[in-house]
């Protein structure tokens, strides 16, 4: 996973292609190695924490069904709270983009899921002036 930093598309590409192929046959040993390697890269640059969360979420979505409840409601906590966190550091630069996409998540008469919620917190901390 350390290749994700290669700067050349084509070789992230390959590494999110070869996630996702492993997890066919693995889902869930892939799924926790790439939580543990987020976990213990915590200062990856955003856009390749992207590939291993994409990654990370297109191994989910392929096989939901082999997945035992307490992996996947542990990997969708780990994956929320990590795009949340890409949202948080993108804000940072581009606010009012993000800012835009986080509120069509508000509904009215309907509870925002706890992520939006925390996200949008998120914002204005790391934006207050």
């Amino acid at each position: 996973m350390d290749a994700t930093t290669d700067k050349d598309p084509l070789v992230q590409e390959q590494i999110y292609n070869a996630l996702c192929y492993l997890g066919e046959s693995e889902p869930e040993e892939i799924l926790n190695a790439c939580d543990e390697y987020l976990r213990q890269h915590d200062k990856l640059a955003y856009p390749h924490r992207v590939i291993i969360l994409k990654a990370m979420e297109t191994v989910v979505k392929d096989n939901i069904g082999l997945l035992e409840k307490s992996t996947a409601k542990e990997v969708i906590r780990d994956w929320q709270q990590a795009a949340s966190n890409v949202l948080v550091a993108v804000g940072q630069r581009f606010i009012n983009k993000v800012m835009e996409e986080v509120l069509t998540k508000f509904q009215p008469g309907i509870l925002p899921h706890y992520f939006v919620m925390q996200t949008f917190a998120n914002l204005s901390v790391s934006n207050g002036e």
